[in-house]
């Protein structure tokens, strides 16, 4: 079985993250970052699938030059050759381009049997790039799995809600993302930390991919961020003496904020 994972390489969310003050998009470059975290259960779950049995795990990152420490955490944790789409034209890009640069991506490298993601980044949380790039590769999607299973030409899933628990069943080749209930991913073995230097890693643009520039980028974008301001400071609370009065003065206080 042939499986793609699209990773990506988002801010950590212990640094101080911001925006780029000349165009308003996020700062990927002048912060420290990381594979998404809901990405590594995607990249767990198709290593699982993989040696169950027999294939290859390719792992696909769209994203400036530190991008490439996403598909080199995915490389240790055990997936087999990593493709890096980037291109200066890429930056802005919103959901609808992503998933166009992601699908072109995956038809180039080859026809996989299942394509998993994340079930969303933990920097835009947006959740709706898998279900766009099912529809332009032309798949079933099955999303929002708490378990997965591959029987011969099917895949089937269990979907968790407040309410009850789905079972769905759809056929290969196939697009499924992950919740973090799946499993407990892995961390990279000094045996794959060593093992991931010598692993392909391709390295393509837009003209590779067949994508106009016009396509893609801030000036094509759905929506865009107009402004952005520093959170303040966090201020001394205040200190209420309680002498006798203190239930009194603390629902003035909830009443003033309209807490209550």
């Amino acid at each position: 079985m042939n499986i793609v994972v699209c990773v990506k390489y988002v801010p950590d969310a212990q640094s101080d993250r911001t925006f780029n003050e000349s165009d308003n998009t996020t700062d990927r470059v002048g912060v420290d970052g990381l594979l998404s975290e809901l990405d590594e259960y995607a990249v767990e779950e198709a290593l699982k699938l993989v040696e169950a049995g027999e294939g290859e795990v390719t792992v696909v990152t769209v994203g400036p030059d530190q991008a490439a420490d996403a598909l080199k955490k995915a490389l240790q944790m055990g997936a087999h050759k990593a493709v890096h789409v980037k291109d200066d034209a890429i930056h802005g890009s919103d959901a609808v381009a992503t998933s166009l640069v992601l699908a072109e991506a995956i038809k180039k490298t080859g026809t996989p049997d299942l394509v998993i993601t994340g079930m969303a980044s933990t920097d835009g949380t947006m959740s709706v790039v898998p279900a766009m790039l099912a529809e332009r590769l032309g798949l079933p999607q099955v999303t929002f799995a708490s378990e997965l299973s591959v029987d011969g030409t099917t895949v089937t899933i269990r979907r968790d809600g407040d309410a009850a628990s789905e079972t769905i069943v759809a056929t290969l080749p196939a697009l499924v993302s992950v919740t973090d209930q799946i499993n407990e991913p892995r961390y990279p073995s000094f045996k794959g930390i060593m093992a991931a230097k010598k692993k392909p890693v391709e390295e393509w643009a837009l003209a590779d991919l067949g994508i106009d520039a016009s396509q893609v980028g801030l000036d094509a974008a759905w929506t865009k961020v107009e402004s952005f301001t520093k959170r303040p400071p966090r201020e001394q609370g205040q200190i209420v003496t309680d002498d006798g009065d203190g239930g009194t003065k603390l629902a003035e206080f909830l009443s003033a904020q309209k807490f209550i």
